[in-house]
């Protein structure tokens, strides 16, 4: 198991029962106490978690976990994801894809394609992209965040002058009385700013993140036409999101 993937493993039991034991963790993952100690120092660093004697407790705080531990989240699904939403990209169409681990599975899915234009602010993106003869990438400029996402007034401005046939916007919550948010404010108005710039608005979430609401509001669900997400996604979930309107699949 690699490093991402422990202490992943590690904050999902952590928010599942509050607190965790070294002793456990060790069993569960197959892993030395050691090992696990320095796993939750670091995560105690990152104030994901409170260190306590003999394991750890939940800070409960719902900050964002870093780019890194996301990526190795859920990694299957957001292929799945990526390969689904991929497939809503018709020939020639100008594409705006949002930046996090789902959005950048999309991306690798659209670096298979020819006469494809991409909108991004995302730098990891624009990093995948970059010398494939096949695409035309426009990297919007901002501040940068540790998403690796460029957001703020600049990014919006250079958006506005693009028309874009179809967005994809990656969020951290999702439910159908909040719609679409994020724990960034200065980024939900980017997201919102490629959704307005779209004929076609899609979220791509995996099931993690349905039945969540997290900070920043990005827009109600009406602003949104599709909703890709796996299909972990427990059924009533799934069935309220659909009954507002929006067009889900789960793959």
């Amino acid at each position: 198991m690699r490093r991402a993937e422990r202490l992943s493993a590690i904050l999902d039991q952590v928010r599942a029962e509050g607190s965790v034991d070294v002793g456990d963790l060790s069993t569960s993952l197959g892993i030395s106490g050691a090992t696990v100690r320095r796993d939750l120092q670091s995560l105690a660093q990152n104030r994901l978690l409170v260190r306590t004697r003999g394991g750890a407790m939940s800070n409960d705080v719902g900050d964002e976990l870093p780019s890194r531990i996301k990526a190795s989240r859920f990694h299957t699904e957001k292929r799945r994801i990526g390969e689904a939403a991929a497939a809503l990209v018709p020939e020639g169409a100008v594409v705006g894809l949002t930046g996090g681990s789902t959005a950048l599975e999309v991306a690798r899915q659209l670096a298979r394609r020819r006469g494809v234009t991409i909108v991004t602010n995302a730098i990891d993106i624009a990093g995948e992209l970059v010398g494939n003869s096949g695409l035309r990438v426009v990297v919007i400029g901002g501040i940068l965040r540790s998403s690796q996402e460029l957001v703020g007034p600049a990014a919006e401005a250079m958006l506005s002058n693009y028309h874009l046939d179809i967005a994809f916007i990656g969020v951290d919550g999702l439910t159908p009385d909040e719609g679409c948010t994020t724990y960034d404010e200065m980024e939900a108005q980017t997201d919102l700013a490629f959704l307005r710039r779209a004929r076609r608005s899609v979220v791509i979430a995996d099931s993690s993140k349905l039945g969540r609401v997290t900070f920043a509001r990005i827009s109600p669900l009406s602003a949104v036409s599709d909703v890709v997400t796996d299909s972990g996604a427990e059924p009533g979930a799934l069935e309220a999101l659909a009954a507002t309107g929006v067009q889900v699949t789960a793959v």
